[in-house]
Formats: C-alpha cells, structure tokens, sequence
C-alpha cells in the first residue's frame, strides 16, 4: 500500500513538473514571438519611411490618405477618385513654386507625346467648338497636311470620327479623338452626318523658320522656337539669304518659347567662332560644357527679344551678347533658363521638372538675374504688330515698310549704319 502511495506521488509530482515546463516552455515561446513581431513592425516601418523619403514625407503621405478616407466616408456627393488624384499631384508640383514644372495627367501627357512643336501626328488643321452643337468648326487647313489632300476645307463642321458621335466633346477631347488614330485612315463626319470624309492621320511637320531680305540687304531669320528641326531650318534660311546677297542678319526671337538644348546648341556654333558657349549645371553639382567649333558667320547682326522670350531663346540672346556678336534689342526677356524633363510615372501620367539651370561662358545665370537685358531696350506701341511683317519662308518681299513693327524697324535701321 505505501508503494502504490509512493508510486501516486511520484506521477503526481512528474506531471506537475511538466505541466510547470510547458508553461516557461510557452513563456519563451510568447516572448520570442512578440520580439519577432516587434522587429517585422519596425523594419516595416523603417522600411516604409526609407521609400517614401524620411518620417516628414511619411507623415505627409498618410496625412493624404487620411484626407481621401474622411472625403470618401463624409462628402455627400459620388467622388471622382482620379480626378481628385490628379488634382492633389498637380497641387504638389505647384508647391514648388516654380512655374515651369508642371504635372501632366495621363490624358495630357499622351496627348503631349503625340505633338512637338514642329511635328505632331494629326491631319492638320485648326477648329473651334460650335456652343450651338454643331460639332466643331474647320477654320484652318494646313496647305500640305492630309486633311487638305482629303478635301477638307475651311467652314466644315466635324461632327463624328469613326461613326463616333463628338459633338458633345471639349475641343482637347476632339483633337485626342482625331490623334489617337495615328498612322491610319479613319472617316470624318461633317455636317450633321449629311457626308463624310476619309482622312489618313500622319506627321505634320511646320517649319518654325520664316525668312525673307529685306530692302536693306540685311537678311530677316524668324524663329518661332528651338524645337527638332528648327536650327537646321535656320541655317539653310541664313545660307540662302547669304546667297542672295545678305549683308547683315536680323534674328527674330520675340515669343521664343525655346525647346531643345541639342537646337540651340547646333545654331549657336554655326554663328559663333570657337569657344566656350554655355554650361548646364545639375543639382548634384555637375556641370556639362557645350563649345563652338571655329567656323562661324561673321556679319553684322541684330536679335530681336521680348518678354515673350523663354528658356533656350534666351540662351541664344544671352551667349550671343557675351560674344560681342550681335546687338539685342527689344525688352527684358522672362528669365526661365532652365532644363526641364520629362518624368513618367507609373499610371501612365507624367512630371514636367525643372532638373538644372543654363550657366553662360561668363558664369551668367539668366534666371538668377532676372532675365537677358538688351542693349537697346525698345517696345512696340502695337504689341500685335510684333512679327507680324509680311512675308512666308523663302520668300524675299524687299521690304517691311508695311509693318507697325517698330522694334524690326529699329533693328533694320541699326544693321542699315554697321
């Protein structure tokens, strides 16, 4: 009997022993657990803050999506998730406070993409929105474009493309209509539906160069921006005029909006001997030097600017100027010379930015300093005369007396006494 007592107690006692193990069994397990969790949570978030740029960008991005759950869960009103996403990108990139970065939705980039300021895939023509219904209104045919192949003709109304009803589209959405069918044929209807068109959409290409002699023998070069093609437009222009007896050049670039830098780069070393032209410097604190080679043209020369003159038109003027190569004339030009590019993002939209700024041989930057000064600062009393002398590419008129140009006028005057 004491056996079978002692025998109960040492069951007794091995099953409490290990009853007692598995709880500090389980205290380590808990323990370990807890440690694990806590070391994924904060790598998470560590994670997280290292992706979005620190705890301040964290922090921003959740305020955001705080802001988007209390409109979804509050306002009264169906909420257009897109557009309000687009609209809070486009309010980031205005924090800057620069205004030439800009946030281009995804309809706005692609229908951006489809176009340069020289070439761009449409059929070529202007129009306007009928706000009676009517469709849109042809007001302009491109002499070469395809719609002018096709017949199309100014006083048309365009009322579907495809058999797709767009009298109820906005002007940009018309034209994305019309450009997304590019490199095909596609019908138009006009009128109503009382006819139709078959047009093939294709690659326009508009020389930004106008040119002319001028009665002076000074040769007139307008250039409406330095987007693809426009410097060697240019060029051949210059040579022309040189070959019909050009004895001074007037280079217009009042309105300039700039483009390219590989285009102002190609005409300023055709003008200019060799030397140092300009510089770009980055953010990192990089900077790319861009030379002449010694061939140049070497007569006297004038270039007209406004406050309509932008980025690499402004380069232009400044480098020619530091040159001693050319006389500038006109007005205080706007003072953005910066490089921009173009950033796309995943969903399809994109950032126009700002990324470095153009530095003159002379260590000039021009949007520190407000802009290139001209060396005769002269205005027009009819701001829509500007350029607007008579005149097509090629063509030699032998005067601009018709013109109230009077900064041309002053420019002619000026070369007429070099």
């Amino acid at each position: 009997m004491a056996n079978l007592g002692n025998r109960l107690l040492s069951a007794i006692a091995q099953f409490m022993w290990a009853v007692l193990n598995i709880r500090i069994k389980f205290k380590y397990f808990l323990l370990v657990f807890v440690v694990c969790i806590s070391g994924a949570v904060a790598y998470t978030y560590y994670t997280m803050l290292n992706n979005v740029g620190g705890k301040d960008d964290y922090d921003e991005a959740m305020r955001y999506i705080q802001i988007k759950d209390v409109i979804d869960e509050n306002y009264i009103d169906e909420v257009d998730r897109k557009a309000l996403g687009d609209y809070a990108a486009a309010a980031m990139v205005s924090g800057l406070n620069d205004p030439w970065s800009r946030y281009m939705s995804a309809d706005e980039y692609k229908t951006y993409q489809l176009s340069s300021a020289n070439e761009y895939q449409d059929i070529g023509i202007s129009m306007i929105k009928d706000e009676n219904g009517g469709g849109f209104q042809v007001i302009g045919v491109n002499a070469t474009s395809p719609a002018a192949l096709a017949g199309l003709t100014t006083g048309m109304y365009i009322t579907s493309v495809d058999g797709e009803d767009i009298t109820g589209y906005t002007l940009e959405q018309a034209r994305t209509a019309i450009r997304s069918r590019m490199n095909t044929k596609f019908t138009l209807g006009l009128d109503g539906g009382r006819s139709t068109i078959e047009v093939d959409c294709a690659s326009v290409y508009v020389s930004p160069v106008t040119y002319r002699l001028e009665k002076t023998e000074a040769g007139y070069v307008q250039l409406s921006n330095f987007e693809a093609g426009s410097s060697q437009d240019a060029i051949a222009a210059i040579e022309d005029l040189l070959s019909q007896g050009a004895s001074a050049l007037c280079i217009d670039l009042r309105n300039n909006p700039g483009g390219l830098q590989s285009e102002v780069s190609a005409f300023l070393d055709y003008l200019l001997p060799n030397g140092v032209l300009f510089s770009v410097a980055g953010k990192d604190g990089s900077k790319e030097t861009v030379q002449s080679d010694g061939m140049c043209i070497q007569l006297p020369m004038c270039v007209l600017v406004n406050t309509g003159t932008f980025a690499e038109a402004e380069l232009c003027a400044a480098v020619l100027q530091e040159y001693n190569w050319a006389t500038i004339l006109g007005e205080v030009t706007t003072g953005k010379t910066r490089t921009q590019e173009i950033i796309a993002l995943n969903d399809g939209s994109a950032l126009l930015l700002s990324t470095g700024s153009y530095i003159t041989g002379n260590g000039n930057d021009i949007s520190k300093n407000g802009g290139v000064v001209p060396d005769v600062i002269t205005y027009n009393s009819d701001e829509s005369a500007t350029g607007t002398t008579q005149g097509t590419t090629g063509e030699s008129t032998g005067t601009a007396s018709t013109s109230n140009d009077e900064q041309l006028m002053e420019a002619l005057t000026l070369l007429s006494r070099s």
